[in-house]
């Protein structure tokens, strides 16, 4: 029951006349706001000059040009540090789970996989008036004060409630979306896809921010999914249903392979296939070959066979299909023949989803079977995203992201569909550290095994149970093979889990602290250029962060035969944290095979000495191409 208090102000004269003003002109009232310009057009004769004005088409909203802002700015300032052991499989997983604001996260993975995701789905908090949204304000420093007044949950993150007595109900949710979609775009290939998951409340609104994020012409559908069973009897008329937008990256692209797009039929399919004339050609159907929308739509008319009527299909066409067959007439009505080999291997697909991709209840019982427990009401069924994968004909090694992850349904449809098909496809979830509230089913949970009360455990520990489940169950599957059957291969039901924390780097440090600070600091090199305390892999992660196309799950190895503290990441690059540089380390890293496709070295190393780095990088540049005759790489300093 919402805790509503009795207000102390006895009139609020402005916002009753603002209610009344909305009943006779709700155009010109706006998230709470009166366009003026709007309601003296309401109140006057319009001009003929004004009818010739430039008007051009817009969508706005109060904190755009924000959102737009809040898209572009840097994130320098943050990086994502390594959870080592909470993950699963964690040296041979491809699989991420990132804790932190998803607007940092896809700021941070920008570089890395930038045009490297397939398929995104995301089913963002709805515009209810009680959700909790994301506050996109970066720069606020006094953390402590935003946890007491509610604008930050107990760790620091962000939070910002949109109640409907806001006078930005729509352009709060609005802003907190835009960036987002923004930067996701970046992130999806050529040929890559993204669904949202919407209600009725900001469906419009969202079509158009992603008509001009996307762009009109990448919209594809907008997909009406069954999500309840249930009539609630106490409304006008019962809400059963959810939007899914679906957008690509690049339509060109989407079209010319759009036969692979849709679902693969099933003997169901073809009920209504019950004739066949016994001349090889097997099972067939009628369908009428008029013109849906006669004149209207522009269907040619003309008589054949003796009908007349709007057609379907060219004169010329329906001749050759007449004289081969295929289109025949009964009962003074021509229909054409659609076989059933010919319709096989086609794909359907529509806009109306109904019973084949599962409820919210679904959903929750999937949960309450991992758990043993209610954890959450109203979790998306891994049918729906299976059914989305399967419809997109998602291949075997694409990445799937969903930066809204919540219970994890995304991931656990990824492993479940690679379990089925043997595919080696990967995931990325991405959640805010939510805390969940005393006394439900889930923090009770979380309590029980000793876990932090936040929606991104409840998340995790979906991915290691429905992991397990699946391991189980293809297992007890290859103990009854029949003679010459493949055993089926236990796909990767692991994840590695990085969190969004503050930089470990102290960039331009050098450059800040002058000379006489680095005197001062000469026995203390790391606190030259890292923040107290920082761990080798994290620094190696965040400088990973700021190179292109090296996914995070790539392998790190420590060069213990160079150094105690020099690295090879993903096999391409030298990440050496040294704090003296000698020429036996140079040459043992000339010597490293393949030759790395860049060293990256600390300029706090070579201190002040210009010479001597000139002279060091030399003796590499020379020994390099003694041992490989090249010099394709490049160095970079921190």
């Amino acid at each position: 029951m919402e805790n509503k208090k009795i207000s102390k102000e006895i009139n609020n004269i402005v916002a009753d006349n603002i209610e009344k003003l909305k009943t006779i002109f709700p155009n010109v009232v706006k998230d709470g706001i009166v366009d003026f310009k709007a309601l003296e057009l309401e109140l006057r004769e319009i001009t003929e000059e004004e009818t010739e004005q430039k008007e051009r088409y817009d969508f706005t909203w109060a904190g755009k040009t924000k959102a737009k802002k809040t898209a572009q700015e840097d994130i320098y300032c943050k990086t994502l540090n390594y959870i080592e052991g909470d993950g699963k499989d964690e040296d041979t997983t491809q699989n991420l789970y990132i804790e932190g604001d998803n607007l940092e996260v896809l700021k941070l993975l920008r570089q890395n996989y930038y045009g490297a995701i397939k398929m995104i789905y995301i089913d963002p908090p709805y515009n209810t008036g009680n959700d909790f949204i994301y506050n996109d304000n970066f720069k606020e420093d006094n953390i402590k004060s935003d946890i007491k007044e509610g604008i930050r949950n107990e760790e620091g993150n962000r939070l910002e409630q949109n109640t409907k007595s806001s006078n930005k109900y729509h352009a709060k949710w609005l802003t907190m979306m835009y960036p987002r979609l923004k930067i996701a775009r970046d992130l999806l290939t050529e040929d890559g896809v993204i669904f949202i998951s919407i209600d009725d409340r900001e469906v419009h609104n969202l079509r158009k921010i992603c008509d001009e994020i996307f762009g009109e012409y990448n919209f594809i559908a907008q997909i009406c999914h069954k999500n309840r069973d249930g009539v609630s009897n106490d409304k006008i008329i019962s809400n059963n249903h959810n939007h899914i937008l679906f957008y690509c990256r690049n339509y060109n692209k989407i079209h010319s392979i759009r036969e692979n797009y849709g679902i693969t039929r099933d003997e169901s399919d073809f009920k209504t296939y019950n004739k066949d004339d016994n001349d090889g050609k097997g099972a067939y159907t009628l369908n009428p070959v008029t013109g849906p929308g006669g004149a209207s739509k522009g269907n040619p008319y003309y008589e054949i066979l003796g009908v007349i009527n709007y057609w379907r299909f060219g004169k010329e066409r329906m001749e050759k299909m007449i004289n081969e067959g295929k289109v025949i007439k009964v009962n003074n009505n021509l229909y054409q023949k659609t076989y059933k080999k010919d319709m096989i291997n086609k794909k359907k697909g529509a806009t109306t989803w109904w019973d084949s991709v599962g409820t919210t209840s679904k959903g929750t019982n999937q949960l309450k079977q991992l758990f043993e427990m209610t954890i959450f009401d109203f979790a998306k069924p891994i049918d729906l995203i299976i059914y989305i994968l399967k419809f997109i004909d998602c291949s075997k090694n694409d990445i799937i992201l969903d930066f809204f992850s919540g219970s994890s349904t995304t991931a656990h449809a990824v492993m479940q569909l690679n379990a089925e098909d043997g595919g080696n496809r990967k995931f990325i979830m991405v959640q805010l550290q939510e805390e969940c509230k005393q006394n439900t089913e889930a923090y009770k949970f979380l309590e029980s095994i000793n876990k932090p009360k936040n929606i991104c455990e409840i998340g995790k520990e979906r991915i290691r149970r429905a992991g397990e489940k699946i391991k189980e169950e293809i297992e007890q599957y290859n103990t009854q093979l029949k003679l010459d059957e493949e055993p089926k291969k236990i796909p990767d039901i692991g994840f590695k889990v990085f969190r969004v924390a503050n930089t470990n780097i102290k960039w331009n440090n050098i450059q800040n602290i002058g000379q006489l600070g680095i005197n001062t600091l000469k026995d203390k090199p790391d606190q030259i250029d890292f923040i107290l305390n920082a761990k080798d892999k994290d620094i190696v992660y965040e400088i990973m962060l700021r190179q292109k196309n090296i996914p995070l799950t790539s392998k790190i190895i420590l060069l213990d035969n160079i150094g105690n503290r020099t690295y090879l990441y993903a096999n391409l690059y030298l990440i050496c944290l040294e704090t003296n540089i000698t020429d036996e380390i140079i040459e043992k890293l000339s010597q490293i095979n393949p030759l790395p496709r860049k060293f990256i070295f600390r300029d706090s190393a070579f201190g002040e000495d210009c010479a001597r780095k000139e002279k060091t990088f030399r003796l590499l540049d020379n020994l390099i191409k003694k041992n490989y005759g090249k010099d394709t790489y490049n160095i970079e300093f921190i």
